[in-house]
């Protein structure tokens, strides 16, 4: 026969068991997108250096062509292109700004899942109901 406290016992169990579960499968997608978020990351820093360097090609060029035409002999006007590079420069900032706090995000989000995942691995192993998965980790 089974006593109303052992039914309980069972349903508690259960629960544990259930939640270990989606904690282990939570788990799982975390390990599955931290090489994809670090990966992009990477990515991210990657593009946001070459359009401050970028940036920096374009100031000088801007800058270059300004003081060819300041001692211009002949009349060439060279303004509509620096006023060109300028956009370019201005857009390439605008695009730097957008990555940067992308990857603040993405930051963010990294140190968010590291966090949850040391909370539920802590609160499984307190539980007892979770084991490491090898020794060797």
């Amino acid at each position: 026969p089974v006593f109303p406290e052992d039914a309980g016992k069972m349903a508690a169990v259960a629960a544990v068991e259930s939640a270990a579960e989606r904690d282990a499968m939570a788990e799982g997608l975390v390990d599955l997108l931290k090489p994809a978020i670090k990966q992009l990351d990477t990515h991210v820093h990657a593009v946001r250096e070459s359009q401050v360097e970028l940036r920096e090609h374009i100031d000088s060029l801007a800058s270059e062509l300004c003081r060819i035409n300041e001692h211009q002999k002949v009349a060439l006007d060279l303004d509509p292109y620096v006023k060109k590079l300028l956009n370019a420069r201005r857009r390439v900032v605008l695009v730097n700004n957008i990555l940067q706090n992308a990857q603040e995000r993405l930051r963010r989000l990294h140190h968010n899942v590291a966090k949850e995942t040391a909370r539920r691995k802590t609160m499984l192993e307190a539980s007892g109901v979770f084991s490491s998965r090898s020794p060797s980790k």
